[in-house]
């Protein structure tokens, strides 16, 4: 099994932020902070962009977040509407979105392939977290997604300008 060298890197901070999900935001002096990780709290749909000061974890922005329209649970297949769990990067960005814009969430990694593969099934892909839809399409209901990360479009431009590629992102149950 081949090991993710991010996620290896990540898993102190990871471990520290686990108890944080409902920790204040702290004010930076910087105007466009970059980040240094993502966790979202599936339960509490919240997300939190976080930066490494001194060795700790320290969260720069929460926000409230839509998910998958099946929201508990891990994601296991294609059309699931479930949102993934488990660590993985910002492998892309995305200008053009459907969705005003976006950063696309590497899933699904290997362990998720095998996994699927197992069953037999597809474990489907095209994981974002990304703002509203630009079609006419209204969004009134919660867990709107196919699987995804939504926020309002003017928190999904602040999180366009904190988060750069190969961000770690943290989803937990």
């Amino acid at each position: 099994m081949k090991i993710d060298r991010r996620a290896v890197i990540a898993a102190p901070v990871v471990l520290g932020i686990a108890s944080m999900a409902d920790a204040e935001v702290v004010a930076s002096s910087v105007s466009t902070p970059q980040v240094d990780m993502v966790v979202v709290f599936k339960s509490k749909r919240r997300m939190g962009l976080y930066q490494n000061r001194d060795g700790k974890p320290v969260l720069l922005r929460s926000y409230q977040v839509d998910l998958g329209f099946e929201p508990n649970g891990d994601k296991a297949r294609m059309g699931d509407g479930r949102t993934p769990e488990g660590t993985y990067f910002i492998d892309r960005r995305n200008e053009n979105s459907a969705y005003h814009l976006s950063l696309g969430v590497s899933y699904p990694n290997t362990i998720d392939v095998a996994e699927a593969r197992a069953r037999g099934e597809d474990p489907g892909g095209d994981i974002f977290i990304h703002g509203g839809p630009t079609s006419l399409r209204s969004r009134f209901k919660r867990d709107w997604t196919a699987g995804c990360i939504a926020v309002s479009n003017a928190e999904i431009e602040q999180i366009w300008d904190m988060v750069p590629l190969g961000t770690v992102i943290v989803i937990r149950p």
